[in-house]
């Protein structure tokens, strides 16, 4: 009779298991269930001033990172507390093939414009720039989006090293400082379209 008892113990128990791994499972994707693949990293696309900025290849990621405050009151124990303090938004940086585009160029150009004369060499009004960074999906749907705010660019490559022995193509940079950012909330997973070939 315990016997008994125990293997439907054991049994309810298994299937509690499997029912919470499955939940968990469907948590990460709630449109497309029958998804378990992660997005890849390949597919993305950068924006600012309303328009898709073309050829960019790399975006080095999105950090930050919260100092730590540490404090002992005197007749505290002997263990320092710690608490948040200053929050630090790392640089973000863009790289693309070198084109006639001039998005990279003109922006940079608005921080500091070599040859425009004296106090005229920054763009003051509009040098800072909101940006979004949109994450889409293998067959180009948008799945997530990160708006970051007041960016202007530190640092410009117009090119890259060139070297007369490589085979690699001519490479643009961008720096960009920042003040943060937030995930666009109002991006929402999408349906993954499905056909069937004849």
């Amino acid at each position: 009779m315990l016997n008994k008892h125990l293997q439907k113990g054991s049994i309810v128990g298994f299937w509690i298991i499997i029912l919470t791994f499955s939940i968990s499972i469907a948590v990460e994707f709630s449109v497309n269930t029958h998804r378990f693949d992660p997005y890849k990293q390949f597919k993305f696309r950068v924006k600012w001033d309303g328009k898709y900025i073309p050829g960019v290849f790399r975006v080095n990621g999105l950090h930050r990172n919260t100092m730590v405050i540490t404090m002992r009151e005197g007749t505290g124990p002997n263990v320092q507390k710690k608490m948040p303090g200053e929050t630090v938004y790392e640089q973000i940086i863009l790289e693309r093939g070198r084109t006639h585009d001039t998005a990279f160029e003109q922006w940079a150009n608005k921080v500091w414009n070599y040859g425009s004369g004296l106090g005229n060499e920054v763009s003051l009004q509009d040098f800072r720039k909101d940006i979004i960074i949109e994450l889409l999906n293998e067959t180009g749907q948008i799945v997530m989006a990160f708006k970051v705010y007041r960016c202007w660019p530190s640092r410009y490559s117009p090119l890259q090293e060139l070297d007369a022995n490589s085979n690699e193509i001519a490479v643009e940079k961008i720096v960009l400082e920042h003040e943060g950012w937030e995930r666009d909330y109002e991006v929402h997973e999408p349906l993954e379209p499905s056909f069937t070939e004849p």
